[in-house]
């Protein structure tokens, strides 16, 4: 199997890296400035040599740039490479591009996963690789052998890749702290407990069944309960549901379930909210929201 040498002990380089050597890639070597990186290398890789980065270098067949998508270039550009060896950076927004010019064969492969800084199980993991026809082969070996599986994009598909990511899980931490707030105003004595079950299976019906997952107020058409909430909702919270209520409406309007009218009513609803203008519902109808 190919030696492995890893430059950088964050949290995504320690448990790849970890996961390497469980898998039976021997790891030569790791690089480990900071504190909270030698603690990273010593809980995770035990016995793993922390050396210099031109040593780490020397010894790998793959060498592993696990460091901040900034530094990929400088760092990479430092290090001692041949023609014989690929040296591997683990950002999703950057292709091979931090990478050019080097002797050594580029592979940009991202997981998609969170690291929180212990091991993580990769087993079934999406792997989404960016490299040379030359490297296809170590790539597959190496994500196999994690039990993990490999997709091929683009280098220019990375940004718009990785965009997608970003958006479904670091906003949807974003909203969910929102959410979160917004019930604990409200006088909630344990808001996880009671957002839990709903996000947990309407998580996974959208991942199961897309769009059609849709459910709540706007899927049916309940104008003055979208316009009541936004009553109520103050600051960033307030302006993150009203662009997200504007696309709910679209998605569902696309999909049939709102008529041009009810979507439009939706339309102006949101706007008041945008522009500033939070009207009381029961003005607008003469009734309470439901």
């Amino acid at each position: 199997m190919e030696r492995i040498g890893l430059i950088g002990a964050g949290r995504a380089g320690s448990a790849l890296g970890a996961a390497l050597a469980a898998a039976g890639h021997p790891l030569v070597g790791v690089t480990a400035r900071s504190g909270a990186s030698r603690d990273h290398a010593a809980r995770l890789l035990p016995g793993v040599p922390v050396l210099t980065a031109d040593e780490v270098t020397q010894r790998a067949d793959v060498v592993l740039v696990a460091v901040p998508d900034d530094l990929i270039h400088e760092v990479a550009h430092a290090l001692p490479l041949t023609a014989a060896q690929y040296v591997v950076h683990l950002s999703g927004a950057h292709g091979l591009a931090p990478l050019t010019g080097l002797q050594a064969t580029p592979v940009a492969l991202h997981p998609s996963m969170t690291f929180p800084g212990g091991r993580v199980e990769l087993d079934g993991v999406m792997f989404t690789a960016t490299a040379p026809e030359r490297a296809r082969p170590l790539v597959e070996r190496l994500v196999k052998a994690l039990g993990a599986q490999v997709q091929w994009i683009d280098d220019e598909q990375r940004a718009q890749y990785h965009a997608g990511l970003a958006h479904g899980a670091n906003h949807l931490t974003t909203l969910v702290t929102q959410a979160i707030a917004v019930l604990r105003e409200a006088g909630v004595a344990d808001p996880v407990a009671t957002l839990r079950p709903l996000v947990t299976a309407t998580l996974d019906n959208t991942l199961r069944s897309g769009h059609h997952a849709l459910t709540g107020p706007i899927a049916r058409g309940d104008v003055d309960t979208v316009a009541a909430h936004l009553a109520v909702l103050r600051g960033s919270t307030s302006t993150s549901y009203a662009e997200l209520a504007e696309a709910t409406v679209q998605l569902a309007a696309a999909d049939g379930r709102l008529d041009v009218e009810t979507a439009a009513r939706f339309t102006a609803v949101l706007n008041e909210a945008r522009n500033g203008h939070r009207a009381d519902p029961a003005d607008r109808t003469g009734e309470a929201p439901r």
